[in-house]
């Protein structure tokens, strides 16, 4: 049987441009980290970014698919950070908050790069295409270091709303 530990919590009673969780012990064998989050950004919608050891380097690469509408799409790229989480804006439905559940397996591993699983999904009360999106992707960090640190940000450089929530879990036995 897993057992879970719950390792941090942030609630945010104020906009916050940063999440960052640091001094992750390499005690378990896998991380969890779940988002509920909105964006203050004017657009429709946000990207939430993370990166690794505060590692910016053009070492993490992703694929995802999505559907914003009846047509699903796909996208691969690299970048210096994972970017392929999504949260709803300030524009979208009043109150609402996207959700994000990422896996981080064998996160403590010194001998291979890093993988992460994730899925992302918003709604917005509405049929329009691209005014809700449901998004599951996969990424790796290229780096064979131990994380020990997790930065979040958006990615256009707004803050994370107030009660915005972020959590992280270590995960043994899994």
């Amino acid at each position: 049987m897993a057992a879970w530990t719950h390792i941090a919590h942030s609630a945010l009673s104020l906009p916050a441009a940063t999440v960052t969780w640091t001094g992750i012990s390499g005690s378990y064998d896998h991380l969890l980290i779940k988002i509920s989050a909105r964006s203050a950004e004017s657009d429709l919608e946000d990207w939430i970014q993370a990166t690794f050891n505060n590692d910016t380097a053009s070492n993490y690469s992703q694929t995802y698919i999505y559907a914003a509408s009846s047509t699903v799409y796909s996208s691969r790229g690299t970048s210096a950070f994972l970017d392929y989480w999504n949260c709803p804006s300030n524009t979208s439905l009043a109150d609402t908050f996207g959700s994000t559940e990422a896996w981080i397996p064998n996160y403590s591993n010194s001998a291979n790069f890093k993988q992460v699983f994730a899925t992302s999904v918003f709604e917005n009360n509405s049929t329009t295409n691209s005014e809700w999106k449901v998004k599951v992707g996969a990424g790796l960090w290229s780096a064979t270091a131990a994380i020990t640190e997790i930065d979040l940000v958006l990615g256009s450089g707004s803050n994370f709303m107030a009660n915005s929530t972020f959590d992280l879990f270590g995960i043994l036995g899994v």
